[in-house]
């Protein structure tokens, strides 16, 4: 019987702690990674950009006046990166499969306490057995 309570704690505290596990993100798409051991998500690439200022001319110098310009920023690409993340969080699917099967062990073990509780037990005293084989004539 004090076993069951024991069994029944423990098996909320790994309830609890399943529960918290981290989940991959579901907004990547993840595949297993076999070298690195761990989930990889899917090579995504960006590119790097800098403002650059241009002129524009909008009036050629004569004589009589300077030029008329007007300076303005152009967005040119100066790298592109690729990045892949890697993650040890596991998927939704398998921690929801690990949840479930704590909570069926969980009830399991609630319904052989509440059994065990109706069962009549008999004093058993091993410890006189033991020492009078050991000590006794």
């Amino acid at each position: 019987m004090t076993y069951l309570l024991f069994l029944e704690k423990q098996l909320t505290d790994l309830h609890t702690f399943v529960h918290k596990l981290p989940v991959l993100d579901p907004s990547e798409s993840w595949r297993f990674d076999p070298s690195q051991d761990c989930w990889a998500s899917d090579t995504a690439e960006t590119s790097k950009t800098k403002k650059v200022p241009r002129n524009h001319v909008k009036a050629e110098a004569t004589e009589k006046h300077p030029a008329q310009v007007e300076v303005y920023h152009e967005d040119v690409v100066v790298g592109y990166w690729k990045t892949v993340k890697f993650s040890g969080a596991l998927p939704a699917a398998r921690v929801r499969e690990l949840l479930e099967r704590v909570e069926r062990l969980q009830k399991a073990v609630k319904m052989a306490r509440e059994e065990a509780n109706g069962v009549a037990v008999e004093s058993v005293k091993s410890g006189d057995k033991v020492f009078g084989y050991l000590f006794g004539s």
